[in-house]
């Protein structure tokens, strides 16, 4: 599984002109399965994606798609998740 911190280089004004693209992104991408959770960081200065275990290769190709790289820069780690709460048992081995 993977973390995307998304972090803005932009005005907030110019991430507004592209969030519309960028949420029918998400919406593509969390119908696919491919993404897990996503949100904005508060302060408002970026957001996270928690993305499924996939090629990374495939997740380099997916965040390519996205409109914010025009007004973000994009930190990628990857995660073994070997423990969780109960709630979130299904992410441990992803």
């Amino acid at each position: 599984m993977y973390i995307v911190s998304l972090n803005y280089i932009r005005p907030i004004a110019e991430v507004e002109a592209v969030l519309d693209a960028h949420i029918a992104w998400l919406d593509k991408y969390f119908a696919a399965g491919v993404f897990i959770a996503a949100g904005r960081k508060d302060p408002r200065t970026g957001g996270l994606i928690i993305v499924d275990d996939v090629e990374r290769q495939r997740l380099d190709s997916i965040l390519a798609e996205d409109a914010f790289q025009t007004v973000a820069e994009y930190e990628i780690t990857k995660v073994n998740v070997t423990r969780a709460a109960d709630e979130f048992a299904a992410l441990v081995g992803r």
